[in-house]
């Protein structure tokens, strides 16, 4: 099978755990086109698992850590298959699968910086019977870069307009901006935390996973002393490029800071949304001054309180979804995983360095046969 005529699957869950996300997607002119997607739930036990380990609230030993990252392979593997059944899609006709995993450490910084990915490729490749590539990051950070974020290179595959400067911005449990310069620019990083401390507020005080529309958020007061030392944290300050994660920004994080333990649930949540809006938007003003309009994708897009407060907060800037422009905002990133998976197998690199920090372009991700 030429490559021309082959499809690629895509499969990440992010740093919300609240799903894997599955996309199969064709290539015109190199250029993914979405195909078929879902998001295939995690067992509640199995995303408990892993939310107390990426928090760090459960240490593991090797056995431990080994059966997590297998049945995290068998739970990515599921996701896939279910995809080919729903789309009538032969294992035959699929070139690759680009597997992100699921990350619980991410460790950029230091000595001997790191990040770890779960969700066992053997595993995938032998129950897909399609070849699988995985281990995205960990070439970029050999290379002296941050592993992350690895879309922007899509982004600008998709979104650039000559001659107009615009940011594409990624709501996941983590926010993360790619701006695409007027001169054909790209530079992008990690802002801080979009839904993961929403969610996680959320779920310990209303028992659901995620703040609907951001109904909870929307009931209490911003605390401005709260609002004040969340962004006096040091990670703001730094120059890109920087990435981040719930390792970084998870629950206990919030409970060091005074002010939460006499506030309201509600009002906590109104102040972590606000917290996203003036990190993100902060960044924009400081990084990217001239764009015109914030495209938008990431599970943050249906959260209506803070998709509002993004556009009131960076007025006279547009902000939209990236639907409007025809790229589903669901799955803008599992697709960029299966280009992921192409550009390796094609040798080509899937790093950006003037994003990363990376020595140079590097060769993503390492490849796992499927049996034969």
């Amino acid at each position: 099978m030429s490559d021309a005529a082959s499809l690629y699957l895509g499969l990440i869950s992010g740093t919300s755990a609240d799903g894997i996300d599955a996309a199969l997607v064709s290539f015109e002119h190199d250029r993914p086109r979405l195909l078929a997607a879902r998001t295939h739930p995690w067992p509640d036990a199995l995303r408990a698992r892993i939310l107390a380990v990426a928090q760090g609230e459960t240490a593991l030993d090797l056995d431990a850590f080994g059966q997590l990252d297998v049945a995290l392979g068998h739970g990515f593997a599921d996701a896939a298959l279910a995809l080919l059944r729903e789309s009538g899609t032969p294992a035959a006709a699929v070139r690759a699968i680009g597997s992100h995993g699921q990350t619980v450490r991410h460790r950029p910084f230091g000595e001997f910086p790191f990040t770890l990915q779960l969700g066992d490729p053997t595993t995938i490749a032998e129950r897909c019977g399609i070849d699988v590539v995985a281990d995205f990051r960990r070439a970029d950070l050999a290379a002296g870069g941050q592993g992350a974020p690895l879309l922007p290179a899509v982004h600008a595959m998709l979104l650039a307009h000559p001659g107009h400067a615009r940011v594409v911005l990624n709501l996941g449990g983590i926010a993360n901006i790619t701006v695409l310069g007027a001169d054909g620019s790209v530079i992008g990083f990690d802002t801080g935390p979009a839904n993961g401390l929403l969610d996680a507020w959320h779920l310990r005080h209303r028992g659901e996973a995620f703040d609907r529309d951001g109904a909870f958020a929307a009931s209490g007061k911003i605390d401005d002393a709260l609002l004040e030392a969340l962004l006096a944290d040091p990670y703001f300050a730094l120059a890109p490029p920087k990435s981040t994660g719930r390792e970084y920004f998870h629950l206990d994080w919030l409970a060091a800071h005074p002010r939460v333990g006499a506030l309201a649930p509600a009002d906590v949540q109104a102040t972590l949304l606000e917290f996203t809006v003036r990190s993100v938007a902060e960044a924009i003003e400081r990084h990217a001054p001239a764009a015109g309009d914030v495209l938008a994708c990431g599970g943050g897009v249906h959260n209506r309180a803070l998709m509002r407060r993004l556009g009131e907060r960076l007025a006279p800037r547009t902000v939209s979804s990236t639907a409007a422009f025809g790229i589903d905002p669901d799955f803008l990133e599992a697709s960029a995983f299966a280009w992921l998976a192409r550009q390796r197998l094609l040798g080509l690199p899937g790093n950006l360095p003037a994003v990363t920090g990376a020595r140079g372009p590097r060769l993503l991700g390492a490849i796992h046969p499927a049996p034969r």
